[in-house]
């Protein structure tokens, strides 16, 4: 789950990371009023979109009086706005922060993540903060230094000052770096963060570190802890069939392609998509029913993925383990049953009670194409919705 730049700061205030004050605004109107009320001359305007970059696509703006402010304003709040990690649809802009003016002597970047490959808490900085970092990242990856944090000793000062000092840090800044990057982590330990990241990081002219933007990620699992994140969740933000899918506990995901996938196992998913593109074709989603399907779930996967109007044709796959390929088969003929499923169809079962599932398909009466195993079932999927067109 994600959240807004407002209120990833709202949280990240509660553990002393130090910020710029600033506020939220639904409106031009009350954007002026934010800036009247954070007093001095300079503010900045931005965007509340779920998506980074959003400097580059027009919707962070340095305002140098209250007329730019409305002016900055009128112009943003509305738009559609477009990064490069919005994809060319963009997002439509619903919500300001106004946020007080800072002198910037050096942009930094930092962000705290779980590092796969050693199983800790992994904290990244680079010199090289700002819109940036990505390429830098690309380009030139020494430029980041990455510090593991073993979870059996959480943060400890050397580990900022080891960041610090890959940072080029001040001497005079050097505790009020230290104290930042502790104060990040535990942020992102006790709110059961999946990312927090800083971008920019500045130190200004003061010698003073401020998270100039924040970014945090959740991890779903763990918001039942959180009843106050979960309560910051932005429906108009996420993919309509993606929040559909979460109150039937589906995992979904939507891409660009044409065929439908439903499929039971997240490396069984991952497998289907890469032999639907291996077959010349693209799929349309992610969609993991789970071990525990019932016939009402399968009957609400088969409608989110219909929602999606690329969708050509469809592809079950399931093997079944727990999961019982007689219930699947249920499920599929109700579903086809109510929704009056006019896609070609094809289904690939294996596993418990795969005779069972077979033949209640085969008895149907319905069009549904069966497949030996996955790759048969790739190649009549793709030929299906290739037909359809």
């Amino acid at each position: 789950m994600n959240v807004h730049e407002y209120q990833a700061k709202e949280l990240l205030r509660r553990f002393n990371v130090p910020l710029l004050q600033g506020k939220v605004a639904f409106s031009v109107d009350e954007a002026v009023k934010n800036a009247k009320e954070l007093g001095g001359n300079v503010w900045v305007v931005k965007a509340q979109i779920h998506a980074g970059g959003r400097g580059k696509g027009g919707g962070v703006k340095v305002a140098k009086s209250l007329d730019e402010v409305k002016s900055y304003a009128s112009s943003i709040l509305g738009m559609q706005l477009v990064t490069p990690q919005t994809g060319p649809e963009g997002k439509k802009v619903l919500k300001l922060f106004v946020e007080q003016g800072c002198d910037i002597k050096r942009e930094l970047y930092c962000a705290v993540l779980v590092d796969r490959a050693t199983s800790k808490v992994m904290i990244m900085a680079s010199q090289a903060g700002g819109m940036d970092i990505e390429e830098v990242a690309h380009n030139t990856p020494e430029k980041i230094v990455r510090v593991q944090i073993d979870p059996a000793t959480g943060f400890q000062p050397f580990h900022g000052r080891k960041l610090a000092f890959a940072l080029d840090i001040p001497k005079d800044s050097l505790n009020k770096a230290v104290a930042f990057f502790g104060a990040l982590y535990k942020a992102y330990i006790e709110l059961d963060c999946s990312m927090a990241e800083i971008n920019p990081l500045v130190l200004s002219g003061s010698g003073d570190l401020f998270a100039l933007d924040a970014k945090l990620n959740f991890d779903d699992n763990a918001l039942f802890r959180h009843k106050d994140v979960a309560e910051m969740r932005d429906p108009t933000e996420e993919n309509a069939q993606e929040t559909e899918a979460s109150k039937y506990d589906l995992a979904y995901i939507s891409l660009d392609g044409t065929i439908g996938c439903m499929v039971n196992g997240a490396g069984l998913a991952m497998a289907t998509l890469d032999i639907i593109k291996l077959n010349g074709a693209e799929p349309a989603n992610f969609l993991d029913v789970g071990g525990g399907a019932t016939k009402e779930k399968v009957t609400a996967a088969f409608k989110i993925i219909l929602k999606d109007p690329k969708v050509k044709a469809i592809l079950v796959n399931i093997f079944g383990g727990i999961m019982k390929c007689d219930v699947i088969a249920e499920g599929i003929i109700a579903a086809a049953k109510e929704l009056n499923l006019s896609v070609p169809l094809v289904v690939r079962l294996e596993g418990t009670n795969v005779d069972k599932g077979k033949k209640l398909l085969a008895e149907s009466g319905l069009k549904i194409t069966p497949a030996a195993d996955l790759a048969d079932a790739a190649v009549k999927v793709v030929a299906a919705a290739k037909g359809a067109k």
